[in-house]
């Protein structure tokens, strides 16, 4: 079984259907399936759920809170909420002089053995050499 973490900006993709400013819309549905199917166990930090009602409830409001219902049954996800992937979160943002949000997302990826799956490129550039995370566009199943 493959270990990942998904990121808003993938998990976002679940929701939007064919909108036309979201890239790599079929990899995250591919995704989506092989946890959906016991493939794949997504290990988020848990803000996640927060994060992404955010996106919904500002890109999609009519549907948003229908979303959220089905994000929180998927069995596929296990909260990790521990000290060691905050301090290794802090430690990212500040060296990557990047946000917290985001480096918790790779920080639980680096913490559990798991990948960080991103669309955000803004953030892969930053901390690809810190390794354990791709761009969607590269996932692979």
């Amino acid at each position: 079984m493959k270990s990942c973490v998904v990121d808003a900006s993938v998990a976002v993709k679940w929701f939007v259907g064919d909108a036309p400013d979201e890239n790599n819309i079929p990899q995250a549905l591919q995704l989506l399936d092989i946890g959906i199917s016991g493939n794949a166990v997504f290990i988020q930090p848990p803000h996640w759920v927060a994060e992404i009602s955010a996106v919904l409830a500002r890109r999609i409001p009519q549907l948003a809170s229908d979303n959220i219902a089905d994000l929180l049954q998927f069995d596929c996800v296990r909260i990790v909420d521990s000290f060691h992937a905050y301090q290794r979160a802090i430690s990212l943002s500040q060296t990557l002089n990047h946000h917290l949000f985001d480096t918790l997302y790779h920080a639980v990826a680096l913490e559990e053995d798991a990948t960080l799956i991103t669309a955000d490129r803004c953030y892969y550039d930053k901390a690809k050499a810190a390794g354990g995370i791709i761009m969607l566009e590269d996932f692979a199943a």
